[in-house]
């Protein structure tokens, strides 16, 4: 059996109709997981999980719509993920808002606390919904997608680095309190992903060419180069990994460039 193989997991992946989440739910249903495609719109939502069902062959992926900043909508999703395929085995956070643009001065209070409710507290409200079953059971994965962001400054996207710092630290708390009882948590931190989400970092040539001079590899990444990662997290070949953040930035890190 390969050391990445899924079958007989469960996966439950925020802000998977696009982007860099329905890359990772793709490749978890690839490798055998049933997979719960999740995000604010159920339409587009039905859309990802009958591509996959088509694919991987019927009750390989369901449909269920949630907003991450209403956790009685989180607990449905969790509730409804659990009435489908009886568990939950792999949980990927991925769902992230960052409705400002520009410097932290002119923040508004509204647009700061969407940011981190969304980006952290949203994040431990499902962890704590799903983690029980996972106790129970002695094993599970969660993976949080945080950002390059947190590990470095920025300009102009301040208050969503800041939250993608603290869901690192979130990760590092709960891989200690739930270690000990067969759960792992991790984060994934990418950085320039060519996504809608990132639009206004690469939309424009000069905007693409500035975020990318300092990375190793001169170029913005693509979802499935992501996607990878979630499932060595969630497979046996991340048996052994806990509390840890992998930064998949293409090099910027390791050539010290800014956020933005």
């Amino acid at each position: 059996m390969s050391l990445f193989d899924m079958r007989g997991q469960v996966a439950v992946i925020t802000g998977s109709s696009r982007g860099i989440g329905k890359a990772i739910a793709e490749e978890m249903a690839e490798q055998g997981a049933k997979v719960v495609i999740s995000s604010r719109k159920l339409d587009v939502c039905d859309e990802v999980a009958a591509a996959l069902n088509a694919k991987y062959g019927e009750g390989t992926a369901v449909a269920i719509a949630a907003n991450i900043s209403s956790k009685d909508s989180l607990q449905a999703l969790v509730d409804g993920s659990r009435k489908a395929f009886g568990k939950i085995t792999a949980l990927v956070c991925n769902a992230a808002s960052n409705p400002y643009y520009g410097p932290m001065a002119d923040i508004s209070d509204d647009a700061f606390s969407k940011i981190l409710t969304n980006n952290i507290v949203a994040n431990n409200w499902l962890i704590s919904m799903v983690v029980p079953e996972m106790i129970a059971r002695g094993e599970g994965s969660i993976t949080i997608i945080s950002s390059i962001g947190g590990l470095k400054g920025s300009s102009v996207i301040g208050a969503y680095c800041i939250s993608k710092a603290a869901d690192m630290q979130l990760a590092r708390n709960l891989a200690d309190e739930y270690g000990p009882k067969g759960v792992r948590v991790n984060c994934i931190a990418p950085g320039l992903i060519k996504t809608d989400f990132a639009k206004a970092l690469w939309d424009n040539p000069e905007t693409l060419k500035r975020s990318t001079s300092t990375a190793s590899l001169k170029r913005i990444g693509e979802p499935h180069e992501i996607a990878g990662a979630a499932v060595f997290l969630a497979s046996p070949a991340g048996a052994f990994m806990t509390g840890q953040t992998m930064v998949i930035d293409g090099g910027v890190t390791s050539s010290g460039g800014g956020v933005g």
